[in-house]
């Protein structure tokens, strides 16, 4: 890897490298602490919209490597806006050896990755959020010891969480059905190519109107807000049209027996995801909340060691 802009960078091998490294980095960190790879190393982290678990998974994981993050406001960059792109990159460059991006349009991210001459790390755009996407799947190989085979129901808004899962479950061979209103499907290219991979790895993508289709027999319930930043304006639309992809316990009762229900936070509790079920006993949320920092250490690690 050189940089890590969308799960399409990666190869399935590499995918699984990752997950591995991640379960290593969190094991050696339970026992005593991880060894100081990145001492001296320093992350730009550039913030357009606000976070918690972006931003301390990130700074905690480059200290528990030996190095450091320093956070930088939308005041301080203002993409695009105070200075081009392509400037920020080639700054940030000479000062830090990597840069983690959350911003509004993935077109940022890329610039970023075409401009700089260390890597770049997206960690969350419009488009694609694969940091926590192979969180997710490292969530779900360290409770099922396999990401192959297994089937994960995605129960609401189309949105970038849901276009990173699609392509990352799909590299490794997961079965996806992906329930939401018309109009509010994943990205068409990306659902393509998360076809295409289905197919290499012999299992299958689905979409699908009907959540309880969706989840009937799935080892893994997945859901996320129904109105993300940038879309306040609409919200009570979306309340109406989204209320029947609740992930509640009728819904939950569809599934596999052992499934597991996950959420990447925030969490907008009695809307996408009722209090009983997010709290239950088939939650798996706050460990998904976690694993961000471990998978992300081993990002940091691939991109900025040597």
């Amino acid at each position: 890897m050189q940089h890590l802009v969308t799960i399409a960078d990666l190869s399935s091998g590499e995918i699984w490298r990752l997950l591995e490294l991640a379960a290593e980095l969190k094991d050696e960190w339970k026992s005593g602490g991880n060894k100081p790879v990145l001492a001296g190393k320093t992350l730009g982290m550039v913030f357009q919209k606000p976070s918690l678990r972006t931003r301390v998974s990130f700074e905690m994981g480059m200290a528990h490597l030996g190095g450091r993050a320093m956070y930088l406001s939308p005041q301080e960059i203002q993409l695009g806006q105070r200075e081009s792109v392509a400037d920020v990159a080639r700054v940030l460059s000479r000062y830090v050896h990597g840069i983690m991006a959350r911003v509004f349009s993935h077109a940022h991210v890329e610039a970023l990755a075409a401009h700089a001459s260390v890597p770049v790390i997206n960690g969350l755009s419009d488009l694609e959020h694969p940091c926590q996407a192979l969180s997710d799947l490292f969530t779900i190989y360290e409770r099922r010891g396999t990401v192959e085979g297994v089937t994960l129901a995605y129960v609401g808004d189309g949105n970038n969480v849901a276009n990173s899962l699609l392509l990352a479950g799909s590299r490794l061979g997961m079965e996806i059905r992906v329930a939401t209103p018309s109009g509010y499907e994943p990205d068409a290219q990306v659902v393509s190519k998360a076809r295409e991979w289905a197919r290499e790895a012999g299992s299958k993508v689905t979409l699908d109107a009907s959540p309880q289709s969706a989840v009937r027999g799935a080892d893994v319930i997945y859901t996320d807000v129904w109105t993300s930043m940038g879309q306040e304006a609409e919200r009570e639309m979306r309340l109406l049209l989204f209320r029947p992809y609740q992930v509640n316990q009728e819904l939950l009762a569809l599934a596999k027996p052992d499934a597991v229900v996950m959420h990447c936070l925030p969490a907008h509790r009695g809307e996408e995801i009722t209090d009983e079920v997010i709290d239950g006993p088939h939650s798996i949320v706050f460990e998904q909340a976690e694993n961000r920092m471990h998978l992300q250490k081993a990002i940091l690690a691939s991109l900025m060691a040597s």
